[in-house]
């Protein structure tokens, strides 16, 4: 492999770069005045914002705490109004058995049958039935063998 093709120009280096460094004389040495660092204002901001976000933190959870009661306050209610319809239905559903054992009663075949039999009612007999013949014309008799007029409407 040819390498010269890479060192075909001349490369000046500055061997100065690689020593060690040589110590400077102590004369030129300048004192400077002491600073006093800045007071940072962030720094005493800082505990403000610390009492305000713990104020804020602890009123929000108050409030969270307050709206967390007053919602069960409110389920609280919605219940005893549903407790208090589901008795009245109860009992109105018991009212409504006892008023249908009551009609039951009243509408029953020996009440009815007893009744009747106060009022001078009697059962049918095979004497009390009446048959009509009625022959080739479309007439019918009355019990005194008169043609009953049928009166046709306008």
């Amino acid at each position: 492999m040819n390498n010269m093709k890479y060192y075909q120009g001349s490369l000046a280096y500055d061997y100065d770069l690689f020593m060690p460094k040589k110590e400077q004389p102590a004369d030129n040495i300048i004192a400077l005045k002491k600073v006093q660092p800045k007071k940072r204002t962030r720094a005493a901001a800082r505990p403000l914002n610390l009492t305000a976000f713990a104020v804020v933190t602890s009123f929000v959870i108050v409030a969270a705490m307050c709206g967390n009661i007053f919602l069960h306050l409110q389920i609280n209610e919605v219940n005893t109004k549903i407790n208090q319809v589901e008795a009245e239905l109860k009992l109105l559903e018991s009212e409504k058995t006892s008023l249908q054992v009551q009609l039951e009663s009243k509408l029953s075949y020996t009440n009815v049958e007893r009744e009747a039999s106060e009022l001078g009612m009697r059962k049918m007999n095979k004497e009390q039935v009446k048959y009509i013949r009625v022959n080739d014309a479309d007439v019918a008799l009355n019990a005194n063998g008169e043609i009953p007029s049928v009166k046709k409407g306008k």
